[in-house]
């Protein structure tokens, strides 16, 4: 039997191609030989967009289109829509006593969203507990690793304790889980900066019109010693060439691009050109062949959400004996 591999996203907008690159390269490349499940995290989008549940919803198709465009397979991957697992809510409210509000309040990642969004003592209990509805994903799913950028690392080890905790008190049933990091760090943004976000309109968005990815492509911040195309040009902290690396499958052409770049002679033109044509047009047309046929879309994620919730009621099963709330027997 294969081990498990779960991933996933908060569909709250569409995916820019600076997310969680190394998380998405992993779940494309192991996904052959790893049971590997996807989850449409809309439950835990709606933590810090309780107000906009329309816009959770309108994006739950647009993320599964986003992740079927990098690479994964729908004859492969299961994706599974988290609020149609009710398993996962229960896990949650269980999980909830194995943690201390202390030890939620220290998790390095929380603290930071928490700062960057600006809710101080005003934040929402929902988005505060939100590392252990994390932990419920993963051992609902029985997941042995799970992709993710460095700054998830937190909410992996959280997981962990829980499931340590758990198997300690009542019975080994749940897996613990390892993250498994990509090779590739976070992209920086299209102006050079640390990072690639949405909100500082520094991002590629997978669902950007054709033309609209030209222009930023074209505009992007390169070397800017790079004067003439014959003068020899920096690699290191070029985000073309961090771009290639993430996303071109040809290795041995992008070292050898890199190293004409280095000793002179190719122009930032012509790499911006190859990032487009050899990288990012195939995205993009994955995607739009995926739109054509939504209703294929819908029916991958209606499928896939019905053998993901017959998986996580095994585990439910074997919780609730675990911790003598199976009153009634096997349901």
């Amino acid at each position: 039997m294969k081990q498990r591999i779960l991933t996933g996203d908060r569909p709250t907008g569409p995916l820019y191609l600076g997310h969680d690159v190394g998380s998405l390269r992993n779940r494309v490349a192991l996904q052959h030989d790893y049971e590997t499940y996807v989850l449409l995290a809309d439950v835990q989008a709606l933590t810090d967009n309780f107000e906009h549940p329309q816009k959770v919803r309108a994006n739950v198709m647009e993320v599964a289109l986003d992740e079927l465009a990098v690479g994964l397979d729908p004859e492969v991957a299961t994706f599974v829509l988290q609020s149609q697992v009710p398993e996962i809510a229960e896990l949650t409210v269980l999980y909830l006593n194995l943690v201390t509000v202390s030890h939620l309040r220290q998790n390095p990642t929380v603290k930071t969203e928490i700062a960057q969004k600006g809710y101080g003592e005003s934040v929402p209990a929902g988005f505060f507990v939100y590392p252990v509805s994390q932990a419920a994903d993963i051992t609902a799913f029985g997941a042995h690793l799970v992709p993710v950028g460095e700054d998830q690392l937190p909410m992996i080890e959280q997981t962990a304790e829980i499931v340590r905790r758990f198997n300690r008190l009542y019975a080994p049933v749940l897996t613990e889980p390892r993250a498994l990091l990509g090779e590739v760090a976070r992209l920086p943004g299209l102006d050079g900066k640390t990072k690639m976000s949405k909100s500082l309109g520094n991002a590629i968005f997978l669902s950007d019109p054709p033309d609209e990815v030209a222009c930023k492509v074209r505009g992007m911040y390169t070397d800017p010693n790079h004067l003439r195309v014959e003068a020899p040009g920096t690699v290191e902290g070029n985000p073309v060439f961090a771009y290639l690396d993430a996303f071109d499958p040809d290795r041995a052409g992008v070292a050898a691009l890199k190293a004409h770049y280095r000793r002179g002679g190719l122009g930032d033109v012509r790499v911006k050109r190859h990032l487009l044509e050899a990288t990012l047009a195939p995205i993009r047309a994955r995607r739009a062949e995926f739109a054509r046929h939504r209703g294929d879309v819908e029916r991958v994620v209606r499928e896939g959400t019905g053998r993901g919730r017959e998986v996580a009621a095994e585990t439910m099963r074997a919780v609730r004996q675990a911790m003598r709330l199976d009153y009634f027997g096997p349901s």
